[in-house]
């Protein structure tokens, strides 16, 4: 795929991206805890070509209101490793990307499950590293609170450093398996990581040879400060959300700037924001798809999800007023900011606000014919604002299939995707290899 091309990704959220997708006609409902919903899913996403499909993530149910009906169907969903490791052996060329959290995980382990998963699809594994944001999800590891923000990124930052060295303790040639000889590996061929910092030590080697990738693509997607320092010095796809085109370049601009000081190169990294695209043959067929989701909200859930994304409760306050003065987040900060920004720009009440994210969670938006969303595409394409988008059908398998049928037609028509897979691994659709640096001493294979 070459770089005058972007890269998709299939976004599967439970049960879709709107908020009450659920509850349209058409979804199917019990995606979340049901195998043979995603193979399906999964199987048209490779179909059509997608790079990769993403899965999201957290460590609990994120909303205060267990009670919710909308919460807990987008909550009941398989852990998402788990699942993409029975999705690689019904698929043969998508790319699997997993989010896993840094706050209450260990990178010995993280590192052995995504190498597990490389080797399992054939090089198609790619991890998306957050940071867990919530109260609610440090409460199920001990704690009262989540960590404070710079604390939370401070430790991120020597846990991905970790689990970059364990995938590089071993040689690209280190297992030579000669029967005749009895010899399995070659004696230096794997070493200790010996990795002793402040918040982690580690001995090493990992327990699994290198993958078939060299390492599983790393994904991140915070937008705060540190975590642009964190995906310019790491992170080979970036996951995020900006509301403008302008926002969009200044945000690429500004990532991929970073990245000369940690000696890496802007094509090194791919932007794929979310866009969530509701199609019509026509824009009056988009407008009442929209409206037919947008009438099924809870106003109760519409709140709740706004307040998730500020980081504060506001059910004590006046739907129809406007956004409150709220204090800084120790949860998403750039997702915070992004909401407020959006409030005030377009002189928002709480209600509708909560009704403009609905869908998107402030993501972009888009709700027109093929043209008109490809336009859009294009725009932020060819402006520098985007490599890719993480596409997020609102429903499953309506909008993806919608997405299938109409969008991408129009995609290849202006010669903007692949009609064939190129490669077999995630590395070969983004034309991206492993970074070089890490671990104790790598050496690789010719």
């Amino acid at each position: 795929m070459t770089q005058d091309t972007m890269r998709l990704g299939a976004f599967f959220y439970a049960t879709g991206h709107h908020v009450a997708g659920w509850r349209h006609p058409s979804s199917e409902a019990d995606g979340g805890i049901n195998l043979d919903r995603y193979v399906g899913w999964a199987k048209r996403a490779e179909a059509a070509k997608f790079d990769l499909i993403f899965l999201e993530d957290g460590t609990g149910i994120r909303d205060a209101d267990l009670r919710s009906s909308e919460r807990t169907a987008r909550s009941a969903h398989f852990e998402p490793v788990t699942l993409l490791s029975a999705l690689a052996a019904v698929t043969n060329r998508i790319g699997l990307v997993a989010t896993t959290s840094t706050s209450f995980n260990e990178p010995y382990n993280v590192a052995r499950r995504f190498a597990s998963l490389d080797h399992l699809s054939g090089g198609r594994a790619g991890w998306n590293l957050v940071t867990s944001a919530t109260d609610l999800e440090a409460a199920n590891f001990g704690n009262d609170r989540i960590a404070r923000h710079a604390d939370r990124y401070e430790r991120a930052e020597e846990f991905v450093d970790v689990v970059l060295g364990l995938w590089n303790t071993w040689d690209d040639d280190a297992v030579v398996i000669d029967k005749a000889s009895g010899q399995f590996s070659k004696p230096d061929g794997f070493r200790p990581l010996d990795h002793r910092g402040k918040h982690f030590e580690v001995r090493g080697p990992l327990n699994i040879a290198r993958t078939p990738q060299g390492q599983p693509v790393l994904v991140q997607a915070g937008s705060s400060g540190p975590g642009k320092d964190l995906a310019a010095r790491t992170a080979e796809i970036v996951f995020t959300a900006n509301q403008t085109l302008d926002e969009a370049v200044e945000f690429s601009r500004d990532l991929k700037g970073r990245m000369a000081r940690f000696g890496r190169s802007p094509d090194d990294l791919k932007v794929m924001p979310g866009l969530f695209p509701v199609v019509g043959r026509t824009e009056s067929e988009a407008r009442e798809k929209f409206e037919e989701l947008q009438a099924l909200i809870d106003p109760v859930v519409g709140l709740a999800l706004l307040s998730r994304m500020v980081g504060h409760d506001l059910s004590g306050f006046d739907p129809e007023g406007p956004v409150p003065e709220l204090p800084a987040t120790e949860g998403a900060k750039s997702r915070q900011q992004l909401m407020v920004d959006l409030a005030r720009r377009e002189g928002l009440t709480l209600r509708r606000l909560y009704l403009r994210i609905a869908g998107a969670r402030g993501h972009s938006q888009i709700v027109g014919t093929p043209a008109q969303i490809v336009d859009e595409m294009e725009a932020r394409f060819r402006a520098g604002g985007a490599d890719g988008f993480n596409i997020m059908p609102p429903t499953l398998p309506g909008g993806l299939d919608d997405f299938i049928a109409l969008v991408l037609p129009e995609l290849r028509r202006r010669g903007l995707f692949r009609t064939e897979y190129e490669g077999r691994t995630l590395r070969s659709h983004l034309g991206s290899r492993p970074p070089s640096g890490y671990g104790p001493g790598r050496r690789t294979a010719g």
